[in-house]
């Protein structure tokens, strides 16, 4: 199961995001400052954009982690998944501000002051942006946060724009042609609600409930098929993803004289295999008596082998056999 230490250590990750992004809004906006890019306007912006969201992915977070009750039986994880989707349309408004600030300076081009200057505080800021985002996607991936996963692709992706703001600015210095630095801008905008529209997508297939995915289903199947021995097989079996927590369920057919203990005793051996592979997993068993074979049980368990999990095994009626 997730534990406290875990939440609490994707909490503090949450929240030191909300100062290291203020202080390289900070960093960007003095660029601009000293040099009046239009360019280096639209990549601070955008690290507005990275301060809100940090924080509502530390209000979230939290919120997600609060336990199951009489409202929420089954927990509060998918509050991640908002957070994700907050986060995709703040980047789109950005977007939308850095092509309302862009669009003039196309048609009017101004000169840039202390380019030198400008590009080293930029540069410093995309350092801080790079560390600080590898760590973020990192720990999504171990935490299975959405909303940490998110902040880091966003802040990734503010790198990459700083990069590309940074080459952009030196071909405008370089070739003296001014125009360029807004039509970067405008460039950078496009990146922005592309990235965007990555965020909200996956936001919104995870609130879809959307199943685990196919290398953790084959793991699933596979613990479930290795310690099934004294069933006489499984079907319906469903998995669905709720930010750090994965939901199990499927039916198991016993021997009609099978006592409720030793199907218990079965039932513990699954959970326990299918928790060594998910800690996070919620798992639902629905015993059924022998009799239910004749509704499309076709795999069969013994204590010396099993089919279950099989590449070609047969599929029922009422759902895949596992």
């Amino acid at each position: 199961m997730t534990t406290t230490s875990t939440i609490n250590r994707a909490q503090r990750l949450a929240f030191w995001t909300i100062p290291l992004s203020l202080l390289v809004l900070a960093m960007k906006m003095a660029a601009w400052w000293f040099t009046g890019s239009v360019a280096l306007l639209s990549d601070g912006l955008e690290s507005i954009v990275n301060v809100v969201a940090a924080v509502v992915a530390f209000v979230v977070i939290g919120y997600a982690a609060k336990p199951a009750d009489d409202d929420h039986p089954f927990g509060h994880h998918k509050a991640e998944y908002f957070s994700a989707v907050i986060e995709g349309v703040l980047i789109v408004v950005a977007a939308l501000v850095i092509v309302y600030e862009a669009v003039p300076a196309v048609l009017s081009p101004q000169p840039i002051e202390a380019p030198a200057i400008g590009f080293a505080i930029n540069f410093a800021a995309g350092v801080v942006n790079a560390i600080w985002a590898t760590i973020l996607l990192r720990a999504g991936k171990v935490f299975r946060s959405p909303a940490l996963s998110a902040d880091g692709h966003h802040i990734m992706s503010d790198v990459v724009t700083s990069g590309g703001v940074l080459v952009g600015l030196l071909l405008a210095i370089v070739t003296g042609y001014t125009i360029l630095d807004p039509l970067l801008a405008v460039i950078v905008a496009g990146n922005i609600l592309f990235q965007g529209w990555k965020v909200i997508a996956g936001s919104i297939s995870g609130l879809m409930d959307r199943a685990v995915e196919t290398a953790e289903d084959a793991e699933i199947r596979a613990a479930i098929a290795g310690n099934a021995a004294g069933s006489l097989g499984v079907h319906d079996l469903k998995t669905r993803q709720a930010a750090s927590v994965i939901f199990v369920d499927f039916h198991m057919v016993v021997p009609a004289d099978m006592t409720v203990g030793a199907a218990h005793d079965i039932c513990d051996r699954i959970e326990d295999a299918i928790r060594a592979v998910n800690g996070a997993a919620k798992i639902a068993i629905h015993i059924e008596p022998e009799s239910e074979k004749a509704h499309g049980i076709r795999v069969k368990v013994t204590p010396s082998h099993s089919e279950l999990g099989s590449a070609d095994a047969p599929r029922d009626q009422e759902g895949a056999d596992t």
